[in-house]
Formats: C-alpha cells, sequence, structure tokens
C-alpha cells in the first residue's frame, strides 16, 4: 500500500513547511516532555532548527549563478531592491510607532516591527517560479536566481538597522550570509558541486520546520489568527502595490511584481535567528514567528489569486 503523502502536501499552501512545523507544535505542546525522554538524535530533532537552516543556506546559495544574464539581473534586481525598499519603508514607520518590542494587548497583542519587516522581505521563490511559469516569460521566473539573496536573516538585520532600530555587529551580519557565500562559491566553482547541493534545498526544509514548530505555544496562534490573516493580506497588498509600480516603470507588464509579493516559508525561521543576533527582539520573536507562519500560508492563497486576475486582463488587453 502506498500513500500519496508528498502529492498531498504539496497541494496545501506552504505544506511542506506548515505541516512539520504544526506538527512540531502539536507534538511538544500535547506531550512537552517528550524529547526529553527519547533523548539522542530524536531530541535533536526538536532542538536543531539552527544548524539545519545554516546547511539549507549553503546549499540555496550553491543554485545562485554568478553568470546570471543581464535580464535575469535586471529583473531580479529591480524585484530584490523593491522588496528592500518596502521592508526599510515599513520599518521606519512601524520602528517610530513599536520600536522593538511587540504590542502587549488589545487586538494587535504580538504585532511588532520585526514581524511586519520579516514577512514583507522574503518572497516564496517556489510560489514565485510557479507563476511566472505559467503566467510570465522564462527570464522572469529565472529572476529569482537573484532575488533569493533576500533568503535568510541578512537583509532583514540590515532592514533594521537602517530603519533605525538596533544594529548589529558586523561579525553578525557576515556571519548571517556567509552560509549563502560558501554555497555561492561552491556552485560557481562546480557545476557538479552545484547540481548536488541543490537538491537538497527542498529535502531539509520539513526538518527545520518541525524544529522550529516544536519552538512554538499553539495557544498564542489561536490568539494572533486573525492577526495573521490580516498581515498576510496587507503583505500582498502593499508589497504587491510598490513591485508592481516598479515592475510597469522598469518596462514589465507587473505580473512578476505581483508575483512576488509573498512571505517565503523559510521566513518564519528569521525572527528566531534575529533574536539568536540581537536580544534586544526575544520578546517579539515568539509572535512574529507565529504572525509570519500565517503570511506564509495567506499570501500563498491571496498572491495567485491577484497574479492570476492581472494576468488575465493582460492577455485581454493584447
Amino acid at each position: 500500500m502506498s500513500l500519496p503523502l508528498k502529492r498531498t502536501l504539496e497541494r496545501i499552501p506552504g505544506g511542506m513547511m506548515i505541516v512539520p512545523l504544526l506538527s512540531g507544535a502539536l507534538i511538544t505542546n500535547l506531550a512537552p516532555g517528550l524529547p526529553k525522554f527519547f533523548g539522542s538524535f530524536t531530541a535533536a530533532m526538536f532542538t536543531g532548527s539552527l544548524p539545519i537552516l545554516a546547511v539549507f543556506f549553503v546549499c540555496l546559495g550553491a543554485t545562485i549563478q554568478f553568470s546570471a544574464t543581464p535580464t535575469i539581473l535586471r529583473k531580479g534586481g529591480i524585484l530584490l531592491g523593491s522588496k528592500i525598499l518596502c521592508g526599510i519603508l515599513v520599518g521606519v514607520v512601524a520602528g517610530r510607532l513599536l520600536g522593538e518590542r511587540p504590542v502587549v494587548g488589545g487586538m494587535f497583542a504580538g504585532l511588532s516591527t520585526l514581524a511586519l519587516v520579516v514577512a514583507i522581505n522574503d518572497t516564496n521563490g517556489g510560489l514565485y517560479m510557479a507563476l511566472m511559469a505559467q503566467y510570465g516569460k522564462p527570464g522572469e521566473a529565472a529572476a529569482y536566481s537573484v532575488m533569493s539573496l533576500e533568503s535568510g536573516p541578512f537583509i532583514t538585520m540590515v532592514t533594521l538597522g537602517v530603519a533605525g532600530l538596533s544594529a548589529f555587529p558586523w561579525p553578525v551580519l557576515l556571519g548571517a550570509i556567509l552560509p549563502l557565500l560558501i554555497g555561492m562559491v561552491l556552485g560557481n566553482i562546480d557545476p557538479e558541486m552545484r547540481e548536488f547541493l541543490s537538491r537538497a534545498v527542498t529535502v531539509v526544509i520539513p526538518f527545520f520546520a518541525f524544529a522550529l514548530g516544536a519552538t512554538l505555544d499553539l495557544a498564542n496562534v489561536w490568539r494572533t489568527g486573525g492577526l495573521g490573516i490580516a498581515l498576510g493580506l496587507a503583505v500582498t497588498l502593499v508589497s504587491g502595490t510598490v513591485l508592481f509600480c516598479m515592475d510597469r516603470l522598469t518596462g514589465g507588464n507587473g505580473v512578476a511584481g505581483l508575483a512576488a509579493s509573498s512571505t517565503a516559508g523559510n521566513a518564519a525561521a528569521v525572527p528566531m535567528l534575529v533574536a539568536v543576533a540581537n536580544p534586544a527582539y526575544l520578546p517579539a520573536a515568539g509572535p512574529a514567528t507565529l504572525l509570519v507562519s500565517a503570511s506564509i500560508v495567506v499570501t500563498a492563497l491571496s498572491t495567485p489569486l491577484v497574479t492570476a486576475w492581472w494576468a488575465g486582463r493582460m492577455s485581454k488587453g493584447r
């Protein structure tokens, strides 16, 4: 007997990230003593998100080629720059209102500058490439090879620093991007190494998602659910508007910009990584992880709908 587990997970928006994340959360909330009871490698699966993420970024870096064509560099650079600019603008505004700590009460409880910047900074690459394969051009789909530089905590740290919030020492900033850079070097000096490492990019996602989920308190998920939905819709609306305008202004038809208005699956790990680098963000990291996780799911639904709608309008106007 065989079960189509992989196929089922792929049908769920962000399934390879969300399902393991929720599984880890359920196990540790229902049986909090389980990891300690088994110990050894089993316990490590519940607590090893940082080492797994380091491996993930090395493998992801290997997929980024230095010899990208000018079209890919131009489109990817525009979208990447627009995402960073959008994150900085949101960070500046939210930073003045909220500072580094989360809102502690009311309907916005848990909301923080960290959650807003992380949710808006990192694009769901798989979703973007799938949408561009259907509605865009090959060069536009390949632009994610440049946009993937936003993966991980580095861009978020820079954004928060530029926004005038707590700065990060240069060794910490370098350490945040070093695994990605090592992967890029390995992948570009040896095509076989690129092929070898690239196979692991999607494979390790469920594992770090599970370990990350094991740190979540599900009671908070219920309390922040509505706010998480609102955050996801805001990401699609705000970043989608900025990216759409920049895409149109630089000769595109806006489809690529809208297709990039999502939150990446691995973005759920960024709040904790930022907090490890700068303890000032520790109070915000837990609630931010929950909100960003909600944004991943919401944008996985809203971004395709908006992109398909605009692509349909473009095709009718030809």
